[in-house]
């Protein structure tokens, strides 16, 4: 298993509900118009039918084409980074994508194109508090994030216990701006054999989006993370299992 696109707000001690400070640049993260308009197309049109055998995408009618999001896909090759934009991202959508990545795939060259690309960094080990700030600001800006809720790669077939990362975020966005009307959107990609390989074959399956602004009910916000979490879990297994 490898960790990748993640987050940790697991403190149980504090409260979602905390004042929004100043706006993070964080680390020069941004999408590149002409840097998409180059990658994006190669893997949409060249890379992604030239590897697999068939790509089969259900439920592309779930995805908003406004507002903040959060697509919540299972995790179960590096192969998904090339899969969100092609199944959700300018060609479907009208929408770039911003992927929350570990902090070690932002190290050189490859951390120059990951940034330029929307990406930008988190320690899911001893999380920034400015990393964290910086996602719930990507959604006060009612930007599309990509968040991979299990915490690293899978391919035992299975969708694996969440973090409560996603929630805790989800919610801070919405307590901190009420009517804001962040949405969660799970996502299941599914590669046959489980390890993908030439002419793998892929199913992504896009469920109904979750309302954030049904858990937020005030308090300390750790029961409504906790029943967030356990829907988007549910969701998922569900898609995983069509």
């Amino acid at each position: 298993m490898r960790h990748t696109a993640t987050i940790a707000i697991e403190s149980s001690k504090s409260s979602l509900v905390k004042p929004m400070p100043a706006k993070v640049a964080y680390n020069t993260s941004r999408v590149s118009p002409w840097l998409t308009s180059l990658f994006y197309p190669l893997g949409h049109y060249i890379v992604l039918p030239f590897y697999f055998g068939k790509i089969e995408i259900t439920g592309q009618e779930h995805l908003p084409k406004d507002g903040p999001v959060i697509l919540a896909p299972t995790h179960r090759s590096r192969w998904d980074a090339l899969m969100m934009p092609y199944s959700t991202g300018q060609k479907v959508t009208g929408r770039d994508l911003r992927f929350m990545v570990t902090a070690d795939e932002v190290k050189g060259v490859q951390g120059w194109f990951i940034r330029h690309l929307g990406g930008f960094p988190v320690d899911i080990k001893h999380p920034a508090v400015s990393s964290l700030r910086y996602g719930v600001e990507l959604l006060l800006d009612k930007q599309m994030l990509v968040i991979f809720p299990e915490g690293g790669i899978f391919q035992d077939g299975e969708v694996h216990p969440l973090k409560a990362g996603l929630a805790r975020l989800a919610l801070q966005a919405e307590l901190s701006t009420p009517g804001l009307g962040v949405k969660i959107v799970p996502m299941s990609i599914r590669y046959r054999p489980r390890i993908p390989r030439w002419r793998s074959h892929v199913k992504i399956a896009i469920g109904a989006p979750i309302l954030v602004a049904d858990y937020a009910n005030g308090g300390s916000g750790k029961k409504e993370a906790k029943l967030l979490t356990a829907q988007l879990q549910m969701a998922l297994k569900t898609l995983d299992d069509s």
